[in-house]
């Protein structure tokens, strides 16, 4: 199988700029929706974060970058301003048109000299949004900018004014074919505590910088999106979005406003997602945080693999991996028979086939269930093993069917959905999961009454 982190179309719309001139509310207007953390505080938005919007029928894409907070590469003991340099210049190098946003109210800036420069160089198309005109009479002050040498625009993000003129000057810029990006595209988010190699797991599965990497936790704040190609021995592509998630932590040692919202970030991450890897240290093993992390990917009803991390470190010291895999499988035994799979995203050990056991796990996520077998696998097990009576009666099995996937989901008919048991029904679901391999892959049962008036019961 070949694995791609580049996008299947060049439809890329990159928005840079200073520190604090309102790109991340820029983006999130574009894409209408609020994925980027929007604040005060410099240097929030660290990684490229994509995401596809929409305008007039014309799909396309757009990257939020950092904010460019060095002159000429000047040095800097904030080790970040450098990395955040080379992700823009990333995404700058992929994209078809490029949006420098400016502040209106600040007026032109040394640093917006040195951005219209640097984009000068790339020879990019680039349309500059004077941000932060919310009202008319600041619309004027946008001809200030006209020395950058790039069309100007006056915008507010914040109030939608000028969005449309905005993209109506950049758009033409990008290829053709927006129609086709409509690629079906599973969400698979990566989460685990700060500095479990999330964002180097990425950039060593996708083979680019895309994310990144520090020994600093919370490096990573926002849900970073990067599309990922799988292609089998066949030529069939399997599109896909990886999302990078904040570490989570602790909520008590969580103190810092960005920092709370970015692992409520991580949680939506979660419940957005199709599929969630949960990965951990090696050296450390799974730690309470990661069992309720694990405990919430059970409660979102979440595919799931788990990826042991670092086990170039880890097996250093002797220990099997049929040994940590037998613990571990203890430790987070309400997740089922979840795939597990020890990798090292540092020297790329086992990368490939993380992947495509989670490529497994998605294709399970579309399992069809023929209703005769289903049926006989149910009423096998209800034979092998009769529901516990409750005051005398007992649960009676009429018949099933599959009613959904991603998860599947399968109704069962029988005359009191009441009388059904937590104990049977996991039993239940064990059979099924082992008739249908839907390992990693969560099963919702619904028991519905026969009556045509009777309530529905889910457990």
């Amino acid at each position: 199988m070949a694995m791609s982190g580049t996008p299947p179309t060049e439809r890329i719309v990159a928005i840079v700029g200073r520190p604090n001139v309102g790109k991340s509310a820029l983006f999130n207007r574009l894409v209408r929706r609020r994925l980027a953390i929007v604040h005060s505080e410099e240097g929030v938005t660290r990684d490229r974060l994509m995401a596809s919007a929409e305008w007039l029928g014309r799909r396309f894409d757009v990257v939020d970058t950092g904010g460019l907070a060095l002159i000429d590469r000047a040095k800097s003991a904030d080790d970040f301003h450098h990395a955040i340099a080379d992700q823009v210049d990333a995404a700058i190098e992929t994209a078809a048109a490029v949006i420098m946003v400016v502040d209106i109210k600040a007026g032109l800036h040394a640093l917006d000299t040195e951005v219209a420069l640097r984009l000068r160089k790339a020879g990019c198309p680039v349309v500059v949004a004077a941000n932060k005109a919310d009202l008319p009479e600041w619309d004027e002050r946008a001809a200030d900018y006209a020395e950058l040498g790039f069309p100007v625009v006056a915008v507010s993000a914040e109030h939608k004014r000028g969005v449309e003129d905005l993209l109506e000057k950049v758009l033409p810029h990008l290829p053709g074919g927006g129609d086709a990006d409509d690629l079906p595209r599973l969400k698979v988010a990566v989460v685990g505590r700060p500095n479990v190699g999330k964002s180097s797991y990425i950039n060593r599965l996708t083979g680019q910088e895309r994310l990144i990497v520090s020994d600093v936790p919370g490096t990573t704040r926002d849900l970073i999106s990067v599309p990922f190609t799988l292609t089998d021995a066949e030529g069939h592509e399997r599109h896909y979005w990886l999302v990078d998630t904040a570490g989570m932590r602790k909520r008590g040692r969580v103190r810092e406003s960005v920092e709370k919202f970015s692992l409520f970030r991580a949680e939506t991450g979660i419940a957005e997602a199709d599929i969630v890897v949960l990965m951990l240290d090696a050296r450390d093993g799974p730690t309470a945080q990661e069992k309720k992390v694990a405990a919430m990917i059970q409660r979102y009803r979440k595919a799931c693999v788990v990826l042991v991390n670092k086990w170039d470190l880890a097996r250093g010291s002797g220990v099997k991996t049929s040994d940590y895999e037998t613990e571990l499988r203890r430790d987070f035994f309400f997740l089922g028979d979840i795939p597990i799979v020890f990798v090292s995203a540092q020297t790329g050990y086992n990368i490939r086939r993380s992947f495509e056991v989670i490529d497994t796990v998605a294709g399970r996520l579309g399992t069809q269930m023929p209703t005769g077998v289903l049926n006989r696998v149910i009423r096998d097990a209800f034979s092998r093993t009769r529901p516990p009576s409750v005051r005398g009666r007992q649960l009676k099995f009429y018949y099933a069917t599959q009613t959904g996937s991603n998860p599947p989901r399968v109704t069962l008919f029988v005359n009191q959905p009441k009388l059904n048991q937590a104990a049977h029904q996991s039993f239940l679901e064990a059979r099924l999961r082992e008739a249908f391999d839907l390992a990693g892959v969560p099963l919702i049962l619904r028991y519905r009454s026969s009556h045509e008036n009777a309530k529905d019961g889910v457990r």
